[in-house]
C-alpha cells in the first residue's frame, strides 16, 4: 500500500541512493571526451581537400620519380631508383643522403651490395613499407630500392677562371651549348678532367645538368672538376673572350680542322654543340673560329661527347709537345 513505509524496498537504505551525488552529476563515466577543434580538410580523410591534397602528392612524386631524365635537371633532389641504377651511383660515388629498401628486399645480392656500398660511405640506409616506395616512385619501377641524391652544388663560371688562373698551365675549359643527354655531359665532364681541362659550362636552360645520370657516367669526375651553369652562355663565353680567352666552337664546317689549330696551346674554350642541330646562331658568331674533326668513311658526324674527347686529346698532345 501507498505510504506503507514498512513495505519491503519503500525506503532506501543510506547510501543506496542511485541519483546523481554531489560534485559529479553521476555522469564522469560516461562522460564523452572532447576531440579538440575540427582539423582543416586538408588532414581529414575521405574529406574531398584531403583526396585533392593526395592527388596533387601523387602527381609531384611522379614528376620526382621521373624529372632525372629531363633535361636542364639538377636543381633539385631526385630519387633514383632500381636495383642496378642505384648500385652504378653508388660504385661511382655520386653523393647521396638516404638509401631507401623496401622491406623484404635485403634477400637480392644487387639490393645487399647496395648496402654495403652505402654503409662504407656513411650514407643513411632505411628500411620502409613497399607502399611508401610506391608512392615515391610514382608509377615506376623501384624493385624495392631508392637513392635520395641531393641537388647539384654548380659552380659560377667566374670560378672556373680563377681555377684556371691558378694552375700552372693556360685555361682551358668546355662550354656545351644545348647538349640534352646527360650522359653526354657525363662523359665530356669526364675527358675535360683527362686531359687536364678547368671545368665545365652548361646553359641553365634547355640543356642538360648534373643529374645522378651525369655524375654516373663521369665515372667521379664530378667529384673533383667544378661544371658552371650559365644564365646566358653567349654573355658567358664574351666575357671569357675579354679575359683573354679564344673560344672556339666544334662544327662539321669548321673553319679549320685539328690538324691546322695551331692556336689550341694558349687560353681556350671549346664549346660543342647540341646532337642534332649543333651551334646556336648566337654562339657561334660568338666563335673566333670554327673547329672540325676529319672523318674518314660513311660516318658524317660524331657523338658530341666523342668528338670533344678527340679535340680535348688534340689539344692535350700540342701542349705537351709545344
Amino acid at each position: 500500500m501507498a505510504g506503507n513505509s514498512k513495505r519491503r524496498g519503500a525506503v532506501r537504505k543510506d547510501g543506496t541512493k542511485k541519483g546523481a551525488v554531489t560534485g559529479s552529476g553521476g555522469q564522469v563515466r560516461r562522460a564523452l571526451k572532447g576531440k579538440g577543434p575540427t582539423p582543416p580538410g586538408e588532414l581529414r580523410p575521405g574529406h574531398p581537400k584531403q583526396r585533392r591534397a593526395a592527388a596533387q602528392d601523387r602527381r609531384q612524386q611522379k614528376v620526382a620519380g621521373t624529372r632525372r631524365h629531363r633535361p636542364g635537371d639538377g636543381e633539385t633532389p631526385e630519387t633514383v631508383l632500381g636495383r642496378n641504377p642505384v648500385v652504378e651511383c653508388l660504385r661511382a660515388g655520386v653523393p647521396a643522403t638516404a638509401l631507401q629498401v623496401a622491406e623484404g628486399s635485403a634477400n637480392d645480392e644487387r639490393v645487399t651490395e647496395a648496402i654495403s656500398l652505402a654503409a662504407n660511405a656513411g650514407i643513411s640506409i632505411m628500411e620502409v613499407p613497399k607502399n611508401d616506395l610506391d608512392r615515391i616512385a610514382g608509377g615506376a619501377l623501384h624493385q624495392g630500392v631508392a637513392l635520395q641524391v641531393p641537388a647539384y652544388e654548380y659552380a659560377h663560371p667566374d670560378e672556373l677562371l680563377e681555377r684556371a688562373s691558378s694552375s700552372r698551365h693556360p685555361a682551358l675549359i668546355v662550354a656545351l651549348d644545348g647538349v640534352t643527354d646527360p650522359r653526354n655531359l657525363g662523359a665530356v665532364v669526364r675527358s675535360v678532367g683527362a686531359f687536364g681541362g678547368h671545368g665545365v659550362v652548361v646553359p641553365q636552360r634547355r640543356a642538360a645538368g648534373m643529374t645522378a645520370v651525369a655524375w654516373r657516367t663521369s665515372a667521379g669526375t664530378a667529384a673533383r672538376l667544378p661544371v658552371a651553369r650559365a644564365t646566358n652562355l653567349t654573355r658567358t663565353l664574351q666575357e671569357y673572350a675579354q679575359a683573354g680567352l679564344m673560344i672556339a666552337g666544334l662544327a662539321a664546317d669548321g673553319d679549320v680542322t685539328i690538324d691546322e689549330f695551331d692556336l689550341a696551346t694558349g687560353p681556350l674554350v671549346l664549346v660543342t654543340g647540341s646532337e642534332g642541330k649543333g651551334l646556336s646562331r648566337l654562339v657561334k658568331e660568338t666563335c673566333d673560329l670554327t673547329v672540325s674533326v676529319p672523318l674518314a668513311g660513311q660516318v658524317e658526324s660524331l657523338n658530341a661527347a666523342v668528338a670533344t674527347g678527340v679535340v680535348l686529346a688534340d689539344v692535350a698532345r700540342r701542349r705537351r709537345i709545344g
